[in-house]
């Protein structure tokens, strides 16, 4: 039986609902409500904040109001023809954008299918490659967890940067043969993130609002209120910071230096769309190191930008509390702070669906199914883990019992022995952290005990 397909083809750009020929020469995007008028890069941090230095914003686009491709429109559209059965949306203009993503209603369905997208890229007026949408939602709260910025958690594809464009299509082929666009997900939604500039406190001013005072003095032992980064020090200095961890002790035989940790301050996370409230479990017993599954198409520089806009999606796309990692790492070896609430305390994430409790999410940026994680990442990596594992006392090389909350590859109660440090597909069934990273834990499990002076 011939594979039926799903496609949805969306051409975005700027104002009105118009039809794109393949190839045509890019509008030019309008302007942001608040900016100066000039069309700039979102991604890089050099357009004008808007009204209150709000960064970012998020389009959604509703999925559900399919109907038949009108005839050649597909085809003019796609780089290969449809299949009969093709269903599609209008071509529609919008906004600049730079990650994107697909979510819909409920976080227990699936979304059938395999997703891929393509864009094209701002002022180009040329389509990239389809790139894959991976379709499975494993980064994700735990069953029961007090998530929930937006209303009910909701399923999501992993979002991939594209770099700042202002045109996409999307298709979906449902998996095992001729299948109906209804078995798609309810509430199924297209989310084109901006990450905007860097807001004020990124660039040097003090954190502004009583959330941004709160994420900050989460690490006021670390560094001072307000500071974009916390600084690197040796393991005899990096003893003090055990007590900001919750220990009773200051001392700790085997204790990895602190790495230098850019807060969220440092990388531009507006306070305001999280929650309030911060969450934590009674201590870190293990590390789950992830990929972000993003892509690999973006520069040192702009890896503030997509921090900024897994953030924003992460909460306001997929309704979660803050962003669900609790560190990630650039390919240029940089560590950030994640979720809030203390880069040294045990802060509940949202990573690893069913071991979120008592663990530590660390994503580093990019995608490693095929293509290895560079140097400096795995090397920041293992630096980062023999700190912070050090605080909880904890062997990297060891194994712990861990309880499964539930998910798909341990039902809940079920008694695991974890890796101090795995991978996210030790805890869940995932491709993540992809095979490349994934081959790189054993030298890290080792290096990270080197470092802490095993």
């Amino acid at each position: 039986m011939r594979p039926f397909f799903v496609f949805l083809v969306l051409c975005l750009g700027a104002a009105f609902a118009v039809p794109l020929a393949a190839g045509a020469a890019a509008r030019p995007a309008p302007a942001h409500p608040g900016s100066s008028g000039k069309r700039e890069d979102p991604a890089a941090g050099h357009r004008t904040p808007g009204a209150g230095d709000l960064p970012g914003a998020t389009q959604s686009l509703p999925l559900d109001a399919l109907g038949p491709a009108a005839p050649g429109a597909a085809a003019r559209s796609a780089a290969q023809p449809p299949a009969t059965g093709t269903r599609t949306l209008p071509a529609r203009t919008v906004r600049p954008f730079a990650l994107v993503g697909v979510v819909w209603d409920d976080i227990r369905s699936a979304l059938p299918g395999h997703p891929q997208v393509r864009t094209r890229p701002l002022g180009s007026g040329r389509w990239t490659g389809w790139q894959d949408l991976p379709a499975e939602s494993d980064d994700a709260p735990d069953p029961g967890a007090a998530e929930g910025a937006g209303g009910r958690v909701r399923g999501s594809t992993a979002p991939l940067w594209v770099g700042v464009s202002d045109a996409v299509q999307l298709r979906v082929t449902p998996l095992g043969g001729n299948r109906s666009s209804a078995l798609l997900p309810r509430g199924l939604r297209l989310e084109l993130v901006d990450p905007g500039p860097e807001p004020r406190s990124a660039r040097g001013g003090p954190p502004t609002g009583s959330k941004a005072a709160a994420s900050s003095a989460a690490n006021a032992k670390l560094a001072p209120l307000g500071a974009t980064e916390i600084p690197a020090q040796d393991r005899a200095a990096s003893q003090a910071d055990i007590e900001a961890a919750g220990g009773k002790k200051p001392t700790a035989a085997h204790l990895g230096a602190r790495p230098r940790i850019v807060t969220r301050a440092g990388w531009g996370a507006d306070e305001r769309l999280r929650e309030t409230r911060f969450v934590y479990t009674h201590t870190v017993r293990a590390a789950f190191v992830h990929h972000s599954a993003t892509g690999n198409n973006y520069s040192c520089a702009q890896a503030p930008s997509v921090i900024r806009g897994l953030y924003r999606y992460h909460v306001r796309s997929s309704h979660w509390r803050d962003i669900g990692y609790n560190f990630l790492i650039d390919k240029c070896g940089t560590v950030y702070e994640g979720r809030a609430g203390g880069v040294a305390r045990a802060v509940m994430g949202a990573h690893t669906l069913g071991f979120n409790n008592d663990s530590t999410g660390i994503a580093l940026l990019g995608s490693f199914g095929r293509t290895a994680p560079s140097r400096a990442a795995v090397e920041a990596l293992a630096r980062l883990t023999a700190w912070k594992l050090g605080l909880y006392g904890l062997d990297p090389r060891a194994r712990v019992p861990m309880t499964s909350t539930g998910g798909n590859l341990y039902r809940k109660g079920r008694v695991v022995r974890q890796h101090v440090i795995s991978g996210h597909r030790d805890g869940f069934k995932t491709a993540c952290p992809g095979a490349r990273l994934y081959a790189e834990l054993p030298e890290v499990r080792l290096e990270a005990a080197r470092l802490q002076g095993r």
